[in-house]
């Protein structure tokens, strides 16, 4: 059960990732979420680059775990790394323009991911 809640904790704080470019432009990632979906039915090819479906495929993946009697190793960690590759990215530009709203945004789900992998490391074998 405690893995479960991890997952979910985990799931929403990718959506509250602050992204901010140029002057006034800022949006948290669902809101960027959103617009995704939106053009997907308008212009599926502009949704088909790897930042936008690896975190994607990522939220589904731990999206199925909160539905498993035991949620799977495999697909946590899978889902985890899919959602990294984004948000440490955005936690690496906010590091790097110093931009404390985001760095802010995304420390939530480093903990968060943090946790589920010492949670995961105390179970024994891998469920698929």
């Amino acid at each position: 059960m405690k893995l479960k809640i991890l997952n979910f904790c985990l799931i929403l704080s990718s959506l509250f990732g602050f992204l901010e470019w140029g002057k006034g432009s800022q949006m948290f990632l669902f809101q960027a979420e959103y617009e995704i979906f939106t053009k997907l039915f308008t212009d599926p090819i502009s949704v088909l680059h790897p930042f936008i479906q690896l975190p994607f495929i990522g939220q589904v993946l731990l999206f199925i775990t909160l539905f498993q009697k035991q949620p799977s190793k495999l697909l946590t960690y899978i889902g985890l790394g899919c959602l990294s590759l984004l948000l440490l990215f955005v936690f690496f530009v906010g590091i790097i323009s110093s931009n404390f709203k985001i760095i802010c945004s995304i420390i939530p789900f480093i903990i968060i991911g943090i946790l589920i992998l010492i949670e995961n490391r105390k179970r024994k074998t891998i469920k698929t």
